[in-house]
């Protein structure tokens, strides 16, 4: 019987990938990207098989959809932020066999979902592809990118999927690592004044609350962070509708979940938004 043995909400901004080289930025977004490689370090250790990633930078309009096709590779360049992450290479292989069974899984609980790993032309998106790379992932260990933004879908769907995800990893043989790869607040500055941000959050409030919820995850109050998910989503721009986050606690237990979260990177702030790496203890 398969299980999960890492749990994880981790950012992906891509500063880290300018942080990389030479120039006044270099070394930024160190403590990111150490928090991402004990990540990794640690999928390494409990001989994770697959990685399966909630990518909130995948848009999806009708449907809950898996890309798990064989051959993952090629060259980067974000259309969002080619300034910042642009010929980044990349080297994973999907997990069909799994990413079918989540998606079958998620569709007999009543959330329609459909897995792809026979349309080479999908591409892999830079949710998933940036916390991989820190974490020192390539070929070694399989992959499962899950779309995590989805256009009007509520969040006790995603959360389905979560519960799916975790039923459909017990049916097979698998170790899997599962990371909500999202920002916690996400309110981008306007384009006049975003170059000042990079190491600021664009409201004060965005941040007072991103704190708040990380306090809760620390002390084991999933209850009452469930309680304000949606709202929290609404107000504080929660990216791709914070549905990566519902799919995490879903998977955790959603409101029975009591563990108590573990930073592996402190929390911030990144052009305006809320960042963290946080292991949720299984």
């Amino acid at each position: 019987m398969g299980e999960i043995v890492v749990a994880a909400k981790v950012t992906h901004v891509p500063s880290m990938f300018i942080s990389e080289g030479p120039g006044p930025l270099h070394g930024c977004r160190d403590a990111a990207i150490e928090g991402l490689k004990k990540i990794g370090d640690l999928c390494r250790e409990r001989e994770v098989d697959t990685i399966v990633i909630a990518d909130t930078h995948w848009l999806v309009n009708a449907g809950f959809h898996i890309n798990a096709k064989p051959d993952m590779s090629g060259v980067f360049t974000s259309t969002e932020f080619p300034h910042f992450l642009n010929n980044m290479p990349f080297k994973h292989v999907g997990d069909p066999e799994l990413g079918q069974l989540i998606a079958e899984t998620a569709t007999e609980n009543g959330v329609k979902t459909l897995c792809h790993h026979e349309v080479d032309t999908l591409d892999v998106q830079y949710g998933t592809l940036v916390p991989l790379r820190y974490m020192g992932i390539s070929d070694d260990i399989k992959v499962v990118s899950i779309a995590g933004w989805m256009y009007d879908a509520e969040l006790e769907e995603s959360k389905t999927v979560g519960e799916s995800i975790l039923e459909a990893v017990k049916k097979s043989d698998r170790k899997v690592a599962f990371l909500a790869s999202g920002s916690l607040s996400h309110r981008i500055p306007p384009n006049t004044v975003v170059g000042d941000y990079l190491f600021k959050i664009s409201r004060p409030l965005n941040q007072a609350t991103d704190l708040m919820v990380l306090d809760m995850w620390k002390q084991g109050r999933a209850k009452e962070f469930l309680e304000i998910l949606p709202k929290y989503a609404q107000d504080c721009d929660g990216e791709g509708g914070m549905h990566d986050t519902a799919m995490l606690f879903g998977l955790l237990g959603w409101d029975k979940y009591e563990g108590c979260a573990e930073i592996m990177t402190e929390y911030f702030p990144s052009s305006g938004t809320g960042q963290c790496n946080v292991l949720f203890p299984l």
